[in-house]
């Protein structure tokens, strides 16, 4: 098994620099143990010119039987199947990929000491591969090469190499003469190759873990996030386990979905308090709350204020604010007619769950930025569990507010409830715009605490809102200026109501917009109703 890296000199750096950022002197032959053999890296050719590396694999055939004879994480039943005659000694697969890792660690983190800065800066590369399975039926071969490493900014000349050179009769094999030639950094043309050997191959030599997950996007950063292949990447290195494959995808998206926002994953995706892969009770129903359940969210997590002294030990036990919220926007949403409905920022699905008991409801799509949310709204929906024809009314995607986004068009309703004082201010026009001008449902539903109300909550501290990744909270005034504004921008009307109990002096805990687009038989258009 052998592959070979080469460059040649620019005006102002010698060839022999791929000496330091290999960590590999060019004078030497260097030997490595790995698990399946011996690694010896050496230089076929080392002048300030041009300048090759070679690592040569050379695998012990004992040992990739003692592999496959294992079961687990040792184990392997492609070689279980073919112990003693198999390919690995030969073709580039995830053994070699191993094999770079090992040797040539320090290089595909991008670490120089010798050259500060070099590692930084991209080089002329060209790759050699003798012999790289390409499986994949009528997509392997030479085209799968090439639809996997030309979007990398690689020149690409794949030939598919044939069983046998005297009986051309006999066709192609599965193997394919690679040569990859492109001004890459050296660091991150190792990590795309750690990646995509053994996606070439579609199998690995070792039991799949979900540690392999993180591996996969330790090295794919940078670069996979984007790859028109994305899917097919995964799945295949993966070796095909949805469960890890849908995790790897759930974490890219909130990985582009956080740079894009300029914020931490961990800061978008704190939606869920609990562990995502604890199960929920088993008397659970679908879209429950209880009086520590935002409708989406877990915002309210105080009950509201007790009865007083004189109502009597026979007084009605309160109803949770998170239920007359849900009750609230259910209402508004029946006035409206919307049987296609968005839940923007759906949280752990309960507002989904009322809706799909709702039989003029025919679809629900729930979006949300935390992966962690979706996973635990899944479980408490048993989306797994649901029928055909009631899994067919509803889905639950990633996605940013903040960002247009064409999935979200063609729906009767969305609702946006306890969402907005999640975003930075400066950021709320960029929701104002994607919901309301670009997706554009006929009627949208916003709910958000009312911060006069505020004092009436005995255990929040005067001056705090109600969750600490609240960035702001409005009095009824400012609620309504801002709603009032969006309306007139966007060619809706408006209703302002309030939700919960009612105070004379600070009015309700929570208030509620309800916008309609303005059409004949509404307000003229930018009118505003009270």
């Amino acid at each position: 098994m052998f592959i070979s890296i080469s460059t040649t000199a620019t005006a102002d750096r010698p060839a022999t620099d791929l000496g330091f950022l290999l960590h590999k002197h060019p004078e030497k032959v260097q030997r490595f143990s790995t698990s399946h053999g011996v690694a010896h890296v050496f230089y076929p050719e080392a002048t300030e010119h041009a300048c090759t590396a070679a690592l040569l694999l050379d695998v012990d055939p004992v040992a990739l039987v003692r592999q496959g004879r294992g079961k687990g994480r040792s184990g392997s039943p492609d070689f279980a199947l073919a112990q003693y005659v198999n390919d690995r000694p030969y073709a580039a697969s995830s053994l070699l990929s191993v094999a770079l890792r090992t040797v040539f660690r320090s290089a595909m983190k991008g670490v120089c000491e010798k050259l500060p800065g070099r590692a930084d800066l991209p080089m002329p590369l060209r790759i050699s591969l003798p012999a790289v399975p390409a499986t994949g039926g009528s997509e392997g071969g030479p085209a799968m090469v090439q639809r996997l490493f030309e979007p990398l900014g690689w020149q690409v000349d794949a030939v598919a190499i044939p069983l046998d050179e005297a009986f051309p009769e006999w066709g192609e094999s599965r193997y394919v003469r690679v040569e990859l030639t492109g001004e890459l950094r050296l660091a991150e043309a190792l990590q795309q190759l750690y990646v995509l050997l053994p996606v070439l191959d579609g199998a690995k030599h070792y039991w799949v873990a979900p540690d392999e997950v993180d591996k996969l996007l330790a090295a794919g950063e940078g670069w996979l996030g984007d790859h028109p292949e994305l899917a097919l990447i995964t799945r295949r290195y993966l070796a095909r386990r949805w469960s890890l494959t849908r995790l790897a995808m759930e974490r890219l998206a909130l990985a582009r979905l956080a740079e894009a926002d300029d914020r931490e994953a961990e800061e978008l995706d704190n939606a869920v308090d609990d562990d995502p892969d604890t199960e929920p009770a088993t008397d659970a129903a679908p879209g429950s709350a209880t009086d520590t359940e935002e409708g989406n969210g877990a915002d309210d997590a105080r009950p509201a204020p007790a009865p007083s002294d004189d109502a009597g030990d026979g007084a009605e036990k309160p109803v949770p604010l998170a239920v007359r919220r849900r009750e609230a926007i259910l209402a508004a949403l029946a006035e409206t007619g919307a049987a296609r409905v968005l839940d923007l920022g759906c949280g752990q699905g309960e507002l989904v769950g009322a809706l799909l008991k709702d039989a003029r409801v025919t679809e629900v799509l729930g979006v949300d930025v935390s992966s962690r949310a979706l996973s635990a709204a899944a479980r408490k929906l048993r989306l797994d569990r649901m029928t055909e024809r009631q899994a067919s009314r509803v889905r639950l995607v990633q996605g940013a507010l903040t960002y247009t986004d064409a999935r979200l068009k063609g729906y009767d309703a969305a609702v946006l409830s306890e969402v907005i004082e999640h975003l930075d201010l400066p950021r709320l026009p960029a929701l104002e715009y994607a919901v309301f001008g670009a997706a554009r449902p006929t009627a949208v539903v916003v709910t958000t605490p009312n911060v006069e109300y505020n004092v009436r909550w005995e255990s929040l501290p005067a001056g705090h809102v109600r969750h600490a990744d609240h960035r702001f909270e409005w009095d009824r005034a400012e609620f309504r200026d801002w709603a009032e504004r969006v309306a007139r921008t966007y060619g809706y009307t408006v209703d302002i109501r309030p939700v919960g109990p009612i105070d004379e002096e600070v009015g309700a805990p929570t208030q509620l917009a309800l916008f309609r687009t303005t059409t004949a038989d509404n307000a003229p258009e930018g009118s505003v109703t009270r």
